[in-house]
């Protein structure tokens, strides 16, 4: 077989990847699931501008935001599991409504602190190690054709190498994962201590400085605590993910990160 026709037959297969992709977001997107892009880069490097994942709707049960019938014989939500530390979760902005997607980092009654970009759970310190550096092409990403952050006191030129400081963080329950920091003492790298509230929780982005998250008031555009009944589901794992401004550019198709399990 030549060259040409595995290349033919790769990009068809793909081509029929995307096309069930979101032949099942239409037909189970009400009950079950709910299809969602990521839009910007609050989240990397876990996720990545053009990931499109399923938002698992039944993992905490329903909520007046999840239940799939027009009128719910119900208010609030009634909880199949409770949510655990480190779960990547779909939620409602508590003031604008809008879709957000962050890491659970606090439960009702955990006090949560950040000092020099550390994160501090119930008065204990919890551990990072280094690792490594995350690199990524300086240009525009996505549909909102956003730039990159890189690295401060780095200046780079569109198309070169932009590179943040990646770390890997274990929360109390076992949970590691990837978190990224651009520069010491911005904003959120120093907080009071938040108290979480009775049936609220604490959300915080990996790209710890390019994320408002729970450490900043809804009064300028942050999350704040958010209500369990705000919770919409939990993202398990990318399906596609696309690098471009369209879904139709598939020179722009990430595959390495097809079906990739959200950690």
């Amino acid at each position: 077989m030549s060259t040409n026709e595995n290349s033919d037959g790769w990009l068809i297969e793909t081509i029929k990847t995307v096309v069930w992709a979101l032949v099942i977001a239409g037909a189970f997107r009400t009950i079950f699931f709910q299809p969602f892009w990521i839009p910007s880069g609050s989240m990397k490097d876990t996720l990545l501008i053009g990931d499109f994942l399923f938002v698992n709707k039944m993992a905490y049960g329903y909520s007046r935001h999840s239940c799939p019938f027009s009128a719910c014989p119900f208010k609030g939500r009634i909880l199949a599991s409770e949510p655990e530390r480190g779960d990547v979760v779909v939620f409602r902005h508590p003031v604008n409504n809008s879709d957000f997607i962050k890491r659970l980092i606090g439960l009702p009654g955990d006090k949560v602190q950040f000092k020099n970009g550390r994160l501090f759970l119930n008065g204990e310190e919890v551990p990072v190690e280094e690792d490594g550096t995350f690199v990524e092409a300086y240009d525009q990403q996505g549909p909102m054709r956003s730039l990159p952050s890189c690295k401060s006191g780095t200046v780079v030129g569109i198309g070169a190498d932009c590179a943040k400081d990646k770390f890997v963080e274990t929360l109390p329950n076992g949970v590691a994962h990837s978190i990224l920091n651009v520069a010491d003492g911005r904003f959120g790298d120093n907080t009071p201590v938040f108290v979480v509230p009775e049936d609220e929780y604490f959300f915080v982005g990996d790209n710890r400085d390019n994320s408002q998250d729970s450490r900043f008031a809804q009064a300028v555009g942050g999350v704040g605590f958010v209500p369990k009944e705000n919770l919409i589901g939990r993202a398990d794992r990318v399906l596609f993910s696309s690098a471009g401004r369209s879904l139709l550019f598939f020179w722009t198709w990430r595959p390495d990160r097809f079906f990739k399990a959200i950690e």
